[in-house]
């Protein structure tokens, strides 16, 4: 009997930044660091690159993305869905 471990994707929520791409598109992602010394918080915005096959999402749509495969050099991303 095999035992399979599968592990949960991560999903993030963000802000399509960038559709210029062909079935690629560029998310931002918000959130609040607390600095290390000063115990105040920093807006960190971190950008990934997502795989949208239908070229379906455009710009400032509020979009899921998860975790996939690598799809390319730099695209380990894919959009689910809208919110």
């Amino acid at each position: 009997m095999l035992n399979i471990m599968t592990s949960a994707k991560r999903k993030l929520k963000g802000v399509v930044v960038s559709d210029k791409m062909n079935k690629t598109r560029v998310v931002a992602i918000s959130r609040l660091k607390m600095h290390p010394r000063y115990k105040k918080y920093c807006k960190v915005t971190e950008r990934f690159k997502a795989h949208d096959e239908n070229n379906e999402y455009k710009m400032s749509d509020q979009v899921i993305i998860e975790e996939s495969r690598p799809l390319s050099k730099e695209k380990r991303w894919k959009i689910i869905n809208k919110i």
